[in-house]
Protein backbone atom coordinates (compact mmCIF):
# COMPACT_ATOMS: atom_id res chain seq x y z
CA UNK A 1 0.00 0.00 0.00
CA UNK A 2 2.90 2.27 1.05
CA UNK A 3 4.67 1.77 -2.63
CA UNK A 4 1.39 2.67 -4.15
CA UNK A 5 0.54 5.92 -2.41
CA UNK A 6 4.51 6.46 -3.11
CA UNK A 7 4.18 6.33 -6.28
CA UNK A 8 0.77 8.32 -6.90
CA UNK A 9 2.72 10.92 -5.19
CA UNK A 10 5.92 10.45 -7.17
CA UNK A 11 2.57 10.62 -10.54
CA UNK A 12 1.65 13.69 -8.73
CA UNK A 13 4.85 15.82 -7.98
CA UNK A 14 5.78 15.31 -12.21
CA UNK A 15 2.14 16.85 -12.70
CA UNK A 16 2.81 19.66 -10.12
CA UNK A 17 6.08 20.68 -11.86
CA UNK A 18 3.73 21.97 -14.76
CA UNK A 19 3.20 24.91 -12.99
CA UNK A 20 7.03 25.65 -12.42
CA UNK A 21 7.47 29.39 -13.70
CA UNK A 22 11.00 30.97 -14.15
CA UNK A 23 10.48 34.57 -14.92
CA UNK A 24 7.69 35.96 -16.59
CA UNK A 25 5.29 34.10 -19.11
CA UNK A 26 2.90 35.40 -21.97
CA UNK A 27 -0.29 33.51 -21.92
CA UNK A 28 -3.22 32.96 -23.98
CA UNK A 29 -6.85 32.51 -22.45
CA UNK A 30 -8.74 30.61 -24.84
CA UNK A 31 -12.67 29.39 -23.02
CA UNK A 32 -11.61 28.29 -19.69
CA UNK A 33 -8.14 27.48 -20.68
CA UNK A 34 -4.85 28.91 -20.25
CA UNK A 35 -2.66 28.04 -22.61
CA UNK A 36 1.37 29.05 -22.85
CA UNK A 37 1.78 30.98 -25.48
CA UNK A 38 5.80 31.25 -25.30
CA UNK A 39 6.14 27.91 -25.69
CA UNK A 40 4.00 27.25 -28.25
CA UNK A 41 5.13 30.06 -30.51
CA UNK A 42 8.69 28.97 -30.20
CA UNK A 43 7.97 25.12 -30.70
CA UNK A 44 5.73 25.65 -33.61
CA UNK A 45 8.90 27.77 -35.40
CA UNK A 46 10.85 24.64 -34.72
CA UNK A 47 7.88 22.43 -36.32
CA UNK A 48 8.05 24.64 -39.32
CA UNK A 49 11.87 24.34 -39.13
CA UNK A 50 12.00 21.05 -39.45
CA UNK A 51 9.23 20.29 -41.70
CA UNK A 52 10.58 22.77 -44.16
CA UNK A 53 13.90 21.73 -44.19
CA UNK A 54 12.70 18.12 -44.90
CA UNK A 55 10.35 19.47 -47.62
CA UNK A 56 12.98 21.15 -49.65
CA UNK A 57 15.46 18.61 -49.05
CA UNK A 58 13.34 15.50 -50.45
CA UNK A 59 10.94 17.14 -52.49
CA UNK A 60 12.62 15.79 -55.78
CA UNK A 61 14.97 13.02 -54.93
CA UNK A 62 17.57 12.35 -56.87
CA UNK A 63 19.21 9.11 -57.63
CA UNK A 64 22.60 11.12 -57.06
CA UNK A 65 21.47 12.44 -54.00
CA UNK A 66 22.17 16.10 -53.66
CA UNK A 67 23.63 17.90 -50.51
CA UNK A 68 20.46 18.10 -48.75
CA UNK A 69 19.49 14.85 -49.14
CA UNK A 70 22.82 13.57 -48.70
CA UNK A 71 22.50 15.50 -45.05
CA UNK A 72 18.75 13.73 -44.43
CA UNK A 73 19.90 10.51 -45.36
CA UNK A 74 22.97 10.63 -42.94
CA UNK A 75 20.60 11.78 -39.93
CA UNK A 76 18.16 8.89 -40.44
CA UNK A 77 20.87 6.76 -40.80
CA UNK A 78 22.36 8.36 -37.57
CA UNK A 79 19.24 7.82 -35.30
CA UNK A 80 18.69 3.88 -36.83
CA UNK A 81 21.86 2.82 -35.47
CA UNK A 82 21.47 4.84 -32.34
CA UNK A 83 17.91 3.47 -32.11
CA UNK A 84 19.80 -0.49 -33.08
CA UNK A 85 22.54 0.21 -30.22
CA UNK A 86 20.20 0.84 -27.86
CA UNK A 87 17.03 -0.87 -28.40
CA UNK A 88 17.79 -4.42 -30.17
CA UNK A 89 16.86 -6.37 -33.45
CA UNK A 90 13.14 -4.79 -32.48
CA UNK A 91 14.04 -1.05 -33.45
CA UNK A 92 12.72 -0.50 -36.44
CA UNK A 93 9.24 0.40 -35.31
CA UNK A 94 10.35 2.66 -32.62
CA UNK A 95 12.70 4.44 -35.47
CA UNK A 96 10.59 7.07 -35.89
CA UNK A 97 9.92 8.02 -32.42
CA UNK A 98 13.31 8.74 -31.39
CA UNK A 99 13.78 11.04 -34.81
CA UNK A 100 11.13 12.93 -33.53
CA UNK A 101 12.47 13.40 -30.04
CA UNK A 102 16.46 13.50 -30.88
CA UNK A 103 15.57 16.29 -33.64
CA UNK A 104 12.64 18.47 -31.93
CA UNK A 105 14.58 18.65 -29.13
CA UNK A 106 18.07 19.41 -30.84
CA UNK A 107 16.49 22.01 -33.22
CA UNK A 108 14.76 23.48 -30.34
CA UNK A 109 18.09 23.55 -28.18
CA UNK A 110 19.72 25.33 -31.06
CA UNK A 111 17.67 27.57 -31.41
CA UNK A 112 18.07 29.02 -28.39
CA UNK A 113 21.69 30.08 -29.33
CA UNK A 114 21.06 30.80 -33.03
CA UNK A 115 17.80 32.38 -32.92
CA UNK A 116 17.22 36.40 -32.22
CA UNK A 117 14.52 35.78 -29.78
CA UNK A 118 15.03 38.64 -27.74
CA UNK A 119 13.67 40.75 -30.78
CA UNK A 120 10.15 40.10 -30.48
CA UNK A 121 8.75 42.18 -27.76
CA UNK A 122 5.84 40.14 -25.56
CA UNK A 123 3.24 42.08 -23.34
CA UNK A 124 4.92 39.29 -20.55
CA UNK A 125 8.19 37.88 -20.26
CA UNK A 126 10.14 36.97 -23.32
CA UNK A 127 10.91 34.00 -25.75
CA UNK A 128 13.47 31.61 -25.80
CA UNK A 129 14.28 27.58 -27.16
CA UNK A 130 11.40 25.50 -26.07
CA UNK A 131 13.63 22.99 -23.99
CA UNK A 132 14.11 26.17 -21.46
CA UNK A 133 10.18 25.76 -20.14
CA UNK A 134 9.62 22.78 -17.69
CA UNK A 135 6.28 22.22 -19.42
CA UNK A 136 8.09 21.14 -22.46
CA UNK A 137 10.48 18.59 -21.18
CA UNK A 138 7.84 16.64 -19.21
CA UNK A 139 6.03 16.79 -22.18
CA UNK A 140 8.88 15.33 -23.84
CA UNK A 141 9.15 12.96 -21.07
CA UNK A 142 5.89 11.21 -20.32
CA UNK A 143 5.06 10.25 -23.73
CA UNK A 144 8.65 8.54 -23.25
CA UNK A 145 7.44 6.82 -20.75
CA UNK A 146 4.76 6.25 -21.96
CA UNK A 147 6.46 4.47 -25.13
CA UNK A 148 8.41 2.45 -22.43
CA UNK A 149 5.24 0.50 -20.45
CA UNK A 150 3.28 -0.27 -23.57
CA UNK A 151 6.91 -1.66 -25.30
CA UNK A 152 7.13 -4.39 -22.63
CA UNK A 153 3.48 -5.08 -22.34
CA UNK A 154 3.46 -5.58 -26.37
CA UNK A 155 5.83 -8.00 -26.75
CA UNK A 156 5.40 -9.61 -22.91
CA UNK A 157 2.19 -9.41 -21.69
CA UNK A 158 1.21 -9.60 -18.18
CA UNK A 159 4.20 -10.95 -17.89
CA UNK A 160 5.63 -7.90 -17.97
CA UNK A 161 5.23 -6.90 -14.40
CA UNK A 162 7.35 -10.46 -13.39
CA UNK A 163 10.01 -7.92 -13.77
CA UNK A 164 9.45 -5.74 -10.25
CA UNK A 165 10.30 -9.10 -8.39
CA UNK A 166 13.71 -9.98 -10.08
CA UNK A 167 16.03 -10.93 -8.69
CA UNK A 168 13.74 -10.58 -5.60
CA UNK A 169 10.42 -9.61 -4.36
CA UNK A 170 12.21 -7.33 -1.61
CA UNK A 171 13.46 -5.07 -4.26
CA UNK A 172 9.66 -4.48 -5.62
CA UNK A 173 9.31 -0.75 -4.08
CA UNK A 174 12.51 0.17 -5.44
CA UNK A 175 11.91 -1.29 -8.99
CA UNK A 176 8.39 0.26 -9.21
CA UNK A 177 9.80 3.94 -7.93
CA UNK A 178 12.52 3.43 -10.58
CA UNK A 179 10.19 3.09 -13.65
CA UNK A 180 8.30 6.21 -12.54
CA UNK A 181 11.23 8.51 -11.36
CA UNK A 182 12.63 8.00 -14.97
CA UNK A 183 10.41 10.53 -16.59
CA UNK A 184 11.40 13.47 -13.70
CA UNK A 185 15.30 12.13 -14.10
CA UNK A 186 14.70 12.93 -18.29
CA UNK A 187 12.97 16.21 -17.74
CA UNK A 188 14.93 17.92 -14.93
CA UNK A 189 18.25 16.77 -16.97
CA UNK A 190 17.41 18.27 -20.28
CA UNK A 191 15.20 21.48 -18.55
CA UNK A 192 17.99 22.19 -16.20
CA UNK A 193 21.36 21.97 -18.68
CA UNK A 194 19.60 24.32 -21.21
CA UNK A 195 18.45 26.44 -18.81
CA UNK A 196 21.98 26.84 -17.35
CA UNK A 197 23.50 27.42 -21.06
CA UNK A 198 21.11 30.61 -21.48
CA UNK A 199 22.26 31.73 -18.07
CA UNK A 200 25.44 31.23 -18.85
CA UNK A 201 25.25 33.42 -22.21
CA UNK A 202 23.16 36.21 -20.63
CA UNK A 203 26.28 36.62 -17.97
CA UNK A 204 28.76 35.92 -20.65
CA UNK A 205 27.23 38.82 -22.83
CA UNK A 206 27.89 41.49 -20.25
CA UNK A 207 31.46 41.10 -21.59
CA UNK A 208 33.21 42.45 -24.31
CA UNK A 209 31.56 40.85 -27.44
CA UNK A 210 34.72 38.53 -28.55
CA UNK A 211 34.37 36.47 -25.44
CA UNK A 212 31.27 35.18 -26.27
CA UNK A 213 31.66 33.49 -29.94
CA UNK A 214 33.21 30.45 -28.13
CA UNK A 215 31.02 30.75 -25.30
CA UNK A 216 28.50 30.45 -27.61
CA UNK A 217 30.23 27.45 -29.75
CA UNK A 218 29.98 25.80 -26.57
CA UNK A 219 26.41 26.43 -25.89
CA UNK A 220 25.70 24.82 -29.39
CA UNK A 221 27.80 21.31 -28.37
CA UNK A 222 26.52 21.12 -25.08
CA UNK A 223 23.06 21.79 -26.36
CA UNK A 224 23.64 18.79 -29.34
CA UNK A 225 25.15 16.35 -26.44
CA UNK A 226 21.66 16.95 -24.70
CA UNK A 227 19.55 16.00 -27.51
CA UNK A 228 21.99 12.74 -27.82
CA UNK A 229 21.35 12.07 -24.11
CA UNK A 230 17.37 12.31 -24.33
CA UNK A 231 17.47 9.85 -27.40
CA UNK A 232 19.72 7.77 -26.33
CA UNK A 233 18.29 7.01 -22.49
CA UNK A 234 14.62 6.74 -24.28
CA UNK A 235 15.81 4.43 -26.31
CA UNK A 236 17.73 2.69 -23.57
CA UNK A 237 14.51 2.53 -21.98
CA UNK A 238 12.76 1.24 -24.58
CA UNK A 239 15.53 -1.47 -24.83
CA UNK A 240 15.01 -2.23 -21.36
CA UNK A 241 11.32 -2.71 -21.52
CA UNK A 242 11.61 -4.77 -24.62
CA UNK A 243 14.81 -7.00 -23.62
CA UNK A 244 14.32 -7.10 -20.13
CA UNK A 245 18.14 -5.74 -18.84
CA UNK A 246 20.01 -2.53 -19.60
CA UNK A 247 21.54 -2.23 -22.92
CA UNK A 248 22.78 1.37 -22.16
CA UNK A 249 25.78 2.18 -24.56
CA UNK A 250 27.29 5.02 -26.79
CA UNK A 251 28.82 4.81 -29.72
CA UNK A 252 30.21 7.82 -31.72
Amino acid sequence: MNVILSSVKTLKGLYDISGVEVGQHFYWQIGGLQIHAQVLITSWVVIAILLGSVIIAIRNPQEIPTNGQNFFEYVLEFIRDLSKTQIGEEYGSWVPFIGTMFLFIFVSNWSGALLPWKIIKLPHGELAAPTNDINTTVALALPTSVAYFYAGLSKKGLGYFRKYIQPTPILLPINILEDFTKPLSLSFRLFGNILADELVVVLVSLVPSVVPIPVMFLELFTSGIQALIFATLAAAYLGESIEGHHRLTFSF
